[in-house]
């Protein structure tokens, strides 16, 4: 019987780190959306606009794929940089200077084996001058009075992340390497960023609605696994690539399982949002059984023989997100009302006590 602890484990610590950050970065991410907080027909919208898009990505250019998500995720980096960027001068100085060994160390290495062609000369230049101008930065920030936001602190990082994806994209480093600490590292902004949406009631609808898009999607007219393909193809951070623990081996190497970041996300807002509503305990109590949910049904796409009884050899993964969340959530509920009851019952026997 074959099975896998890396990938649950994985979607456990990453899910409690967004959970746990998010708490503590609500409140200054909330003023960059104004405030706002989505009502049921937003959230309704927002289900559908995610079926269409998934349904029609596949009749997209790769091209024009490429530049949308590139473009995504850059201003996503670029917003969280931005809003977090009046840093004092020490926590200014470790940042810039971690940046600008992080570039030198990636403009060495491409140019010492890496890379090839001119592509070693072009990416050493990228990245040596993006590490002067962090220099730059650190040298100038330090002089002025003010601390506030600074939009040149706030484009480094996407301006790393592109650069990366540029001179690494078609090498090793990248798949599986830099693909999986750029997955994990947008799956937690993608969560602290939008969580801040989403109300208890929200969560509820969204959580319905997303599951029975995903069912249709991935086992009734399989376009998520179509969409998967074409996108993972493309070599971007949508998705996270582990091997199994234990190694399962096949006739073509290594078994490696994808779990996507719409998933990561899905679990950070369930996660999240319980943690706002019943505390910490409980949000954690709720990821641990989401965690068990998921690792069963990849047992189940893990052995062929149980396999045979899905409708698609893939698995919908806000299912089992779903069922692992749900159970710890309305026994809570539950146990919360028959608290609040409880008092009441107690001060109508004090009543009727005293009425004898």
């Amino acid at each position: 019987m074959h099975f896998d602890v890396l990938m649950p484990a994985i979607l456990f610590a990453v899910t409690l780190a967004a959970m746990f950050l998010g708490r503590k970065t609500e409140a200054r991410l909330k003023s960059t959306v104004e405030e706002r907080e989505f009502k049921t027909r937003d959230t309704v919208l927002l289900v559908i606009m995610i079926g269409v898009a998934l349904s029609v990505v596949v009749f997209v250019p790769s091209l024009a794929i490429m530049a949308l998500f590139l473009f995504s995720y850059s201003s996503l980096l670029f917003t969280v940089s931005y809003t977090f960027s009046d840093l004092k001068v020490g926590s200014l100085r470790l940042y810039l200077g971690g940046f600008a060994v992080a570039c030198l160390v990636a403009g060495v290495g491409g140019y010492f084996g890496i890379l090839s062609g001119d592509l070693r000369l072009w990416g050493l230049i990228s990245f040596v001058s993006l590490s002067l101008v962090s220099i730059a930065i650190l040298l100038y920030v330090q002089r002025l009075p003010a601390i506030k936001p600074k939009w040149y602190i706030g484009a480094l990082s996407p301006a790393l992340f592109l650069l990366l994806f540029a001179f690494f994209g078609s090498t090793f480093v990248w798949f599986p390497y830099l693909l999986d600490v750029y997955g994990i590292i947008f799956a937690i902004l993608i969560v602290i960023y939008l969580n801040g949406l989403f109300t208890w009631k929200t969560v509820f609808i969204f959580a319905a609605l997303l599951t029975g898009l995903d069912i249709v999607l991935v086992w009734v007219t399989g376009t998520m696994v179509q969409a998967a393909q074409q996108i993972s193809g493309l070599g971007l951070p949508v998705l996270v690539a582990f091997p199994t623990i234990p190694i399962i081996s096949t006739s073509a190497g290594i078994l490696i399982l994808r779990l996507g970041l719409g998933d990561f996300f899905f679990a950070g807002i369930l996660s999240s949002q319980t943690l706002k509503r019943f505390g910490k305990k409980t949000a954690v109590a709720s990821l641990l059984t989401i965690c068990i949910s998921f690792a069963i049904f990849e047992l189940i796409l893990l052995n062929p023989d149980w396999a045979k009884a899905l409708p698609v050899q893939a698995l919908p993964a806000t299912l089992p997100i779903l069922l692992g969340w749900l159970p710890v959530v309305l026994i809570k509920m539950y146990a919360n009302k028959k608290s609040k009851q409880e008092p009441i019952k107690q001060s109508d026997r004090l009543t009727a006590q005293k009425g004898s």
